[in-house]
């Protein structure tokens, strides 16, 4: 493959051009092959039929419905140029019950992908959302447009529905499962818990030995899961990725539903429903002139104009919307140009974040940063937050009792209806309430009970997180919030077990005018399994041209640009000389 190879030496060669710019150990994604080396399997079971596991296999509440060997090639992913390996798929059920309120079928369906030649690693794939799917359990090792996957690195890797499949025969559909409590408690933290021994006993039984080493990597709810795992499960785990962790879920959505009535008090009405249509309170023009501004103020706050703000806490505190944001004069044009004084004052709302009466924050604010004026940015506030994803999670799964169904069965668009009559003062404490069945409150199920993650870190475990300051949902300021939290804990021994790496620009997991492709998984495998700490990731924009393009990355950027992410509370700079497309121009610095 001397594509391929070329493409390699290329890397490392950036690789040793960065290290000797930052003086820094640089872990970085090759797009073309996996660096965590691949161990064949060994044991006397190595190289058991497939077919023969259904049989073999026995772990109480679980049966497995399906095996399936998939040969070499066979299966080919988009944007990843390898082909996957030869592996068992097997498909089961854990704690198959039947539903004691809504009398629905309930179980932990699950997927698992077991390479031929494994790499001795175990990789649980945490999935995001409401769930209710089976992804296939390739192994997404986060980002944008990954190159490659947990199976093609030789993981052996599991998928799940976390408890509970999508109804398609109700109005509320993913969010059904909430009436039955149980599900409510495997969706929050029981899958996980129940699906590690399991899996770690099937691999077991396929390889003849147990896996050497476990991580657990998700994004999204997906990275809820896994600031859950490190404080519930903390001796199961010796690594865990996790991006854009959602782990004080419940609380963001309010904060979405509370942003969704800002913007409805200055949307105009859909002529259609009568409800607000909150894309008119700030159309993308808008949030193009918002994202410029902050430009304007902060680009060079790291050392070079590039289209990134990648000193975030120093932007924050230069920023200021009233000042830096033109301001349309009586009878002046808007459309990009200029904010009237009602949107200034609904944008400085959602950036600061929801209060309760007291004055006290509800949720954290987000952060000024260019990516506002990504496609994801306004999705998730003018469509998903009053739609089928924060409304309805908070309608039936975050707030107890769980609403009867038959809010759904009104007159046109009830979900942006519950939205925008969400109240802070009375719903806001239905998020810590029980009732009869319901003996968790959703902060209880949904949330790390620790998230200090004392034993974890006795354990000797290594936490990985990243996230995109432009991601509208999960603010990245909640983030750094809970990694402060996390220093001010274990101090000097903090950096020794988990490390944030902010991604400028970047949305909800990923997209955004950002370099969103990065591969931590190596970064973590090598942390855990080498004690090489990640002092800086390389992370490269996908432009026209890639596997799979973003395009929200600016025409004025290399197509292949790439950059240094940093440990927080350090911040990429440019060296002075060198390439401004290049990782290799610039270091991590402390602020």
């Amino acid at each position: 493959m001397p594509t391929a190879i070329h493409h390699l030496t290329a890397f490392s060669r950036e690789l040793r051009l960065a290290a000797a710019s930052a003086g820094v150990l640089m872990l970085a994604a090759c797009a073309s092959a996996p660096t965590t080396p691949v161990r064949p399997a060994s044991g006397a079971n190595a190289a058991m039929s497939c077919d023969a596991l259904t049989a073999r296999f026995s772990f109480a509440g679980t049966r497995l419905l399906s095996t399936q060997r998939v040969e070499a090639g066979q299966l080919k992913l988009p944007g990843i140029a390898q082909a996957m390996p030869e592996h068992c798929v097997i498909k089961g059920a854990m704690n198959e019950r039947t539903g004691p309120i809504d009398g629905k079928p309930y179980a932990i369906g699950f997927e698992m992908r077991l390479p031929t030649t494994w790499n001795g690693r175990f990789f649980y794939q945490a999935n995001g959302g409401l769930d209710g799917f089976q992804t296939p359990a390739y192994g997404d090792i986060l980002g944008g447009g990954p190159a490659s996957n947990g199976l093609l690195k030789g993981f052996a890797v599991i998928s799940s529905d976390a408890g509970h499949a999508f109804d398609r025969s109700s109005a509320i559909g993913g969010a059904t499962f909430a009436l039955d409590p149980q599900a409510r408690l495997d969706y929050g933290y029981n899958t996980v818990a129940q699906l590690t021994p399991m899996a770690k006993a099937l691999i077991q039984t396929y390889y003849g030995k147990p896996p050497d080493t476990s991580y657990l990597v998700g994004t999204s709810n997906g990275g809820r899961h896994g600031f859950v795992a490190a404080s519930r499960l903390p001796r199961d785990y010796n690594g865990i990725l996790v991006s854009t962790p959602g782990y004080r879920l419940p609380l963001a959505a309010v904060a979405q539903v509370w942003d969704a009535q800002q913007f409805a008090s200055i949307a105009r009405p859909n002529p259609a429903t009568g409800r607000p249509d909150l894309r008119t309170a700030f159309p993308p023009a808008d949030l193009a002139l918002v994202a410029r501004s902050i430009l304007t103020r902060c680009d060079a706050l790291d050392g070079v104009a590039d289209g990134i703000v990648a000193d975030l806490q120093a932007c924050q505190a230069a920023f200021d919307a009233e000042r830096d944001i033109p301001s349309c004069l009586s009878g002046a044009p808007v459309g990009g140009t200029c904010l009237s004084a009602v949107q200034k004052s609904v944008l400085a709302k959602v950036l600061a974040g929801p209060k309760d009466k007291a004055g006290a924050a509800v949720y954290a604010g987000l952060p000024a940063d260019p990516g506002i004026a990504g496609n994801d940015w306004a999705s998730w506030k003018f469509v998903n937050s009053v739609g089928p994803r924060d409304a309805i999670a908070l309608a039936f799964v975050f707030t107890t009792p769980p609403s009867s169904p038959t809010v759904m069965t009104g007159q046109g668009n009830t979900l942006i209806d519950y939205a925008l009559s969400f109240n802070l003062e009375t719903d806001l404490p239905k998020l810590r309430a029980t009732s009869g069945a319901y003996r968790e409150s959703a902060m209880s199920f949904m949330t790390p009970p620790d998230t200090g993650m004392r034993q974890f870190v006795a354990h000797g475990g290594k936490l990985l997180v990243f996230h995109g300051t432009a991601d509208p949902v999960f603010s990245a300021l909640d983030t750094i919030a809970w990694h402060d939290a996390f220093r001010g804990i274990h101090g000097a021994a903090a950096d020794r077990h988990a490390r944030l790496f902010l991604v400028p620009g970047m949305n909800h997991s990923r997209g955004g005018p950002a370099t969103d492709q990065m591969d931590m998984v190596d970064a973590l495998v090598a942390w855990v399994e080498s004690g090489q700490a990640p002092d800086a990731v390389v992370a490269r924009a996908r432009g026209p041209g890639s596997a799979v393009p973003n395009p929200e990355v600016p025409a004025n950027w290399s197509p292949t640009r790439s950059r240094l992410l940093c440990p927080y509370p350090q911040v990429p700079r440019y060296a002075g000389r060198g390439d401004t497309e290049s990782a290799a121009s610039f270091t991590c610095t402390a602020r």
